[in-house]
């Protein structure tokens, strides 16, 4: 397998194992301060895996902008897979919300998203994921004021049929992952995608440009809720608030559910986990390019206990990466189980153990996750039937 593949599995792999201490792990410690793991993965795996699900459509769709000729076949290969996905997630609505919020019903609706942008040049993609990032939190705030608190927690096919738009509204603005802004990460890991990614000054530039957007956006964020005085404003605008003054104090420590107040417009200058404001946004997505930047750039060590070091090391985790989908509902099923009668920090290192060995076990004998077969099954089957579908010109 290339390097470059495996730098791509290995952050996935990484990004998996970071959700997984999300959930498994305390996030907060008895004074109310973020945990070291939650720190550190706190919304950034979760956005990990959304920039991934970029890179892979980017792989997906031939590294390239996709020629007009092909445009059904594509586009029935991403709803496919998008309605796959979506399908597997709200089966498993019946998971508890507060161990953890199921992401895959709202990939879905990113994937359907996602089709018009691989028909666009990669400096349109770029230029709009951008705008996103910046536009939809902005767009988001203003929406929020008219629509209900989102309390579907993790949505099921009750849902859809009972209440499709409302499910709707939750998987695409004020839901945990809403679509809307979280396009951003989408965007970005289809202009990635596209990059020369074997190249040494490509993974340079990636780490750099990562390490700038993360570090730059939490810089920013400080400087706007400080020395301009948002954390003011926002204590002060605290009574008109959904939030009472303990939950407000929580969400500006640990991060929200998807969004953030609408109170006053100073909330958008949070940088916290999982708030979708421009600079969280801006900064999980720089985390993500950065960690896939620093891995290519390790790939091409030559030395021989650096290469050695160096398989040892991302074999297992991008083995579990090629897997994700699998591993991470397995993760779920298992959390919402009884067999999960272990205190924190051992149920998730034997969730980690236990992701490494499967994903290297199962990689070296059938090869492709049993979901990963399942839903390209059905997309490559799509695109196929669609491909042999008479153009209307022909009919």
């Amino acid at each position: 397998m290339s390097t470059r593949l495996v730098a791509i599995d290995a952050t996935r792999g990484i990004a998996l194992l970071g959700m997984i201490a999300v959930h498994s792990l305390y996030e907060s410690t008895a004074n109310g301060s973020p945990t070291w793991t939650f720190a550190v993965f706190g919304g950034r795996a979760a956005a990990g895996f959304a920039v991934l699900a970029g890179v892979g459509i980017a792989f997906m769709t031939g590294r390239a902008r996709v020629k007009r000729c092909d445009a059904l076949p594509t586009a029935s290969m991403l709803a496919v897979r998008a309605l796959a996905v979506t399908a597997i997630g709200l089966a498993l609505g019946y998971a508890d919300a507060s161990f953890g919020a199921v992401i895959l019903p709202y990939y879905g609706v990113m994937f359907l998203l996602a089709v018009p942008l691989v028909f666009l040049p990669t400096p349109v993609v770029a230029a709009l994921g951008a705008a996103i990032a910046v536009g939809m939190p902005a767009l988001s705030h203003v929406w929020l004021a008219h629509l209900p608190v989102a309390n579907l927690d993790n949505p099921t096919v009750s849902d859809l049929v009972h209440q499709p738009l409302t499910l709707l509204t939750e998987l695409s603005v004020n839901g945990e992952y809403p679509a809307l802004p979280w396009m951003a990460y989408l965007c970005a890991g289809i202009v990635v995608g596209r990059l020369s990614l074997r190249s040494v000054k490509v993974a340079a530039a990636m780490l750099t440009a990562g390490v700038t957007m993360a570090v730059g956006s939490s810089v920013v964020s400080s400087l706007l809720l400080t020395r301009f005085g948002g954390l003011t404003h926002i204590w002060t605008a605290m009574p008109g608030s959904i939030l009472t003054s303990a939950e407000t104090a929580e969400m500006l420590a640990l991060g929200g559910d998807g969004t953030v107040p609408v109170s006053t417009w100073w909330w958008l200058a949070v940088d916290a986990p999982h708030t979708s404001t421009p600079v969280d946004l801006i900064g999980t997505t720089g985390t993500a390019i950065g960690v896939l930047g620093l891995l290519l750039l390790l790939g091409h060590l030559t030395g021989k206990w650096a290469r050695r070091v160096l398989t040892a090391v991302l074999s297992p985790l991008a083995a579990a990466g090629s897997m994700t989908l699998t591993l991470y509902v397995a993760h779920i099923v298992f959390i919402n189980s009884d067999y999960d009668q272990y205190d924190a920090t051992t149920g998730y290192l034997l969730q980690l153990v236990a992701a490494l060995l499967i994903g290297l076990a199962w990689r070296a004998t059938a090869g492709r996750g049993p979901l990963e077969a399942l839903v390209t099954a059905l997309a490559t089957r799509a695109k196929r039937l669609a491909t042999r579908a008479p153009s209307p010109a022909a009919a």
